[in-house]
């Protein structure tokens, strides 16, 4: 399921991500901060803690798959009763515990029945993220008009004629390679990988990697 929207800070993709030992779940990111900030609803047990990923077998030959998506937590056969809901980002942050009330729920699908605490915890994890956009590098107003000017006017050639607007897009992207060359080079002489990826709102690696491709080097010489 892909969501479009015009802010930065929008979410791009939600999809099951993860398999192994965190499990499969559904997952937020945004275009800006990307894996830096990856979002999920985490499941707390009556005792406070994380359960494993519950296991699935598929009935077949091959294998079964682990789940951590919230909604299986119903307290079926080997899959623990979730307490409560709340949300986290692979950065370390933790929202606040949405309870969950089983007297209401009694024989609810928990996916229905627990929906509203896990909105909220996608609103939490919103609201994370807005903090994070908080604590980025300021852009100057004018290059901010600018960037969502050209983007605009980008999507309006794009109804008219789409090739023209394929054009203008590459043009787009040679000009970021251009000057984003020489501010990484600029940047990576100036500040560390972590004081980048802090005025960037990216984990240090993450930071490392960015710089690599505008400043095209290789991470592990340069």
């Amino acid at each position: 399921m892909v969501v479009a929207e015009c802010s930065m800070r929008a979410r791009w993709f939600i999809g099951w991500l993860r398999e192994g030992v965190m499990g499969e779940r559904e997952t937020w990111m945004t275009e800006e901060f990307g894996a830096s900030h990856e979002g999920a609803v985490e499941v707390l047990l009556a005792d406070g803690t994380v359960p494993p990923p519950a296991y699935f077998d598929s009935g077949s030959a091959t294998a079964g798959h682990r789940v951590s998506q919230w909604s299986v937590y119903d307290g079926r056969p080997r899959v623990p009763r979730a307490a409560a809901l709340r949300a986290v980002c692979s950065c370390g942050w933790k929202g606040s515990a949405q309870k969950l009330d089983w007297e209401v729920i009694g024989l609810q699908d928990l996916a229905e029945a627990g929906d509203g605490q896990a909105d909220a915890c996608e609103r939490a994890w919103d609201t994370h993220t807005a903090n994070v956009e908080t604590s980025t590098i300021p852009l100057p107003g004018t290059i901010t008009m600018l960037l969502e000017q050209l983007e605009e006017e980008v999507d309006k050639l794009a109804k008219t004629s789409p090739i023209a607007a394929v054009r203008a897009a590459r043009r787009m992207e040679i000009a970021a390679g251009r000057v984003g060359y020489w501010a990484a080079r600029s940047t990576l002489h100036d500040l560390t990988p972590g004081q980048a990826g802090g005025a960037l709102g990216l984990t240090e690696s993450a930071a490392r990697s960015e710089l690599a491709r505008l400043g095209r080097y290789n991470p592990c010489i340069g």
